[in-house]
């Protein structure tokens, strides 16, 4: 074991391909670890974690814990739009000797786990551009025996630039796919308003693909940003700037704004329209200047891999918990508490309806010698018995089993 914990205080090899999280799991193989316990507790869990990711919606924050003695692994469900650019930071303490996998993965239409990204040893936060419309899930793992404290953050934003030097979203007054003509055809682009020959920009750095004037757009530029696989149109330029093939930069000036085109009527704007192979999408979401902080954080974070127990009755992921009901608490986000059941169903209650489970409940007398379980299974190994007639201390329940303290023990007894 000594060899694998000794690679936590510096980088891995990175001439060895994989993710961090997958040369570490090479690593416990390379040393036989995964055929232990341990080992391949940490392996499954990695991967049951991401079937069973529990649904976020973004922007997010938690702060929370990793316990040495437990072998833990969870993972965030959530919905991206195409154009959005995607921060995950990941802040950990202690930063040495406490190493935590970020991976983050697509999901396809046939439930298949894309892995896409992952953070660097060094942990350096994560930013992609999404280029599908869909679901992803990220994962946190520590490596084995490590514990500390985290905070994850993930936020949204725009993958481009904004085409004017003043950003304001309310310029932007007519959104993709509205009726035109009548309802003749649909609206391929979003118009964005300004004063008369007003400057656009370029949204990142690319190549003009084209410069010419047409009926509908009057005079365009075609604008290809680099290593993508789509084409912005500029339309109802008053004049153009630039030429067929010219490098530019984000944020050099393509053309002046004005109304040519179909626009002579219209006060003067910027269409601005996003072509694939398969046509027009939608572009708002790929300049939307809107980026919303993470939620602060306000329940306690003294909680963390504490036993609670519930205080009414709640709902858990459609599941209606009753009140005594016991949870162990992961993370805290806003004012709930990221918790899991003790059979390993997770989801969040809100921190005002949970307390401490250290103090008894009631107490419940033996009709029959019974056994103590470490878990709410009879098939768990047996902590201790009492005797027909001994008074146990209830902590809570779960299911037909009560959380009991008996003799400084405390473990889990079927209800006679």
């Amino acid at each position: 074991m000594a060899l694998i914990l000794s690679c936590k205080s510096g980088p891995f090899n990175m001439l060895k391909s994989g993710s961090p999280h997958q040369q570490y799991e090479r690593k416990l193989q390379n040393a036989g670890l995964d055929k232990t316990v341990m080992g391949a507790t940490w392996i499954s869990n990695a991967q049951a974690s991401l079937t069973k990711a529990v649904a976020i919606n973004l922007p997010y924050q938690e702060k929370g814990y990793f316990a040495a003695d437990k072998i833990d692994a969870i993972a965030f469900r959530f919905n991206l739009t195409r154009g959005q650019k995607i921060q995950i930071q990941l802040d950990r303490k202690p930063v040495e000797k406490f190493m935590i996998y970020a991976d983050l993965w697509e999901l396809n239409e046939q439930q298949e786990f894309k892995l896409l990204t992952s953070a660097d040893t060094l942990g350096k936060s994560i930013e992609l551009d999404a280029n599908k419309t869909g679901t992803y899930v990220l994962r946190l793992q520590p490596e084995l025996l490590g514990s500390g404290e985290y905070t994850l953050a993930i936020t949204t934003g725009p993958s481009l630039g904004y085409p004017l030097k003043a950003v304001n979203k309310n310029q932007i007054q007519s959104l993709f796919g509205v009726g035109r003509d009548a309802g003749a055809r649909k609206h391929e682009g979003v118009d964005i308003f300004s004063s008369f020959r007003t400057p656009v920009l370029a949204v990142a750095n690319g190549r003009v693909t084209r410069v010419n004037t047409n009926n509908l757009g009057g005079k365009v530029v075609w604008f290809r940003p680099n290593d993508k696989d789509y084409t912005l149109y500029y339309a109802h330029l008053d004049e153009q700037l630039v030429t067929d093939g010219q490098t530019v930069f984000q944020g050099d000036t393509l053309g002046l704004m004005g109304n040519t085109g179909n626009a002579q009527t219209t006060p003067p704007h910027l269409h601005l329209g996003l072509y694939t192979n398969g046509g027009a999408i939608d572009p708002l979401p790929f300049i939307d200047p809107t980026v919303q902080k993470a939620p602060p954080v306000t329940s306690s974070v003294s909680q963390l891999n504490a036993t609670l127990r519930t205080t009414s009755k709640v709902e858990l992921d459609g599941v209606s918990l009753k009140s005594g009901n016991v949870i162990r608490v992961n993370a805290a986000s806003k004012n709930n508490y990221r918790v899991e059941l003790p059979d390993g169903s997770l989801g969040y209650i809100p921190a005002n309806k949970l307390v401490l489970a250290n103090k008894p409940l009631t107490t419940y007398k033996t009709k029959i010698q019974s056994q103590i379980y470490d878990k709410p299974d009879s098939l768990a190994s047996v902590k201790v018995s009492a005797p027909s007639g001994e008074f146990l201390d209830v902590l809570g329940s779960f299911k037909n089993y009560q959380l009991v303290k008996y003799k400084n023990q405390v473990g889990w007894v079927l209800n006679d």
